[in-house]
């Protein structure tokens, strides 16, 4: 997993949420680019959960889903954790590893707070419930300024000046830092549009595979640079777009 995959996968995962919130075991975070936790918790993204309550069990092959009993620190004796097996005679209790039993927790109101302090503001973000959408305050350009929101749905985009751009691309790693290319924004900013119709991703893809297919046909060299520079993404990010499958659609 690269980090801008993981990227796109807590998106995905809180904007299936709802918003509200999406948790992370530590099995999980243990998949993730090493320091990207630690990345993500000192921006502000993630904070820690309640710990989990119900565990698989590694007592038998069985590996069934069982509660967890914690016993807290008490004298010299460190906390225990444990399951107490009711399935079989031969297993009584099974230790389990207090550090498997940490998660950590991404929400709307985390995420939305993220992106205004990527973006130099310093007034919490406003919700809108009626919409679904955070207010995150005044982006000013070389030419123009106008308000710009984070709008929460089937997926996290934000908007301003009329342009409506997905979060994943302008919010990335660099060099273990979250962070948000505002030059591309500000960009956005001054050039307001009056009409604006979202692309939808298959229109979108199918718009960019045709561009590289023109680069090369020009013996450009660096055509996937080319093409993410006009985008305004990385090349991680353009190289993901084209990869991706169309969703299937139903009658």
């Amino acid at each position: 997993m690269t980090c801008s995959d993981l990227l796109e996968s807590l998106l995905e995962r809180l904007a299936t949420a709802g918003v509200a919130k999406a948790i992370f075991s530590a099995d999980e975070i243990g998949e993730w680019p090493a320091g990207a936790l630690g990345s993500l918790v000192d921006a502000g993204m993630l904070q820690q959960a309640h710990p989990a309550s119900v565990v698989e069990c590694t007592g038998c092959e069985q590996n069934c889903l069982m509660p967890v009993h914690v016993l807290t620190a008490e004298d010299n004796r460190v906390a225990r954790a444990f399951i107490a097996c009711d399935k079989r005679d031969d297993i009584g209790r099974v230790p389990v590893d207090m550090g498997s039993l940490k998660a950590w927790q991404i929400t709307g109101a985390l995420l939305a707070k993220t992106v205004a302090q990527l973006l130099g503001f310093t007034q919490p973000p406003q919700y809108e419930t009626t919409d679904k959408h955070w207010t995150l305050g005044l982006l000013k350009g070389k030419q123009h300024k106008c308000l710009i929101t984070l709008q929460a749905g089937g997926s996290f985009t934000l908007s301003l000046a009329g342009h409506t751009i997905p979060l994943i691309d302008v919010l990335s790693f660099e060099q273990n830092f979250l962070t948000l290319n505002k030059v591309e924004l500000i960009r956005r900013a001054d050039k307001p549009v009056e009409h604006h119709a979202a692309e939808i991703p298959e229109a979108r893809r199918t718009r960019l595979k045709a561009r590289i297919l023109a680069e090369k046909a020009k013996g450009t060299r660096a055509f996937l640079q080319v093409v993410a520079k006009e985008e305004g993404i990385a090349v991680s990010r353009l190289k993901q777009i084209i990869a991706s499958k169309p969703h299937a659609h139903t009658a």
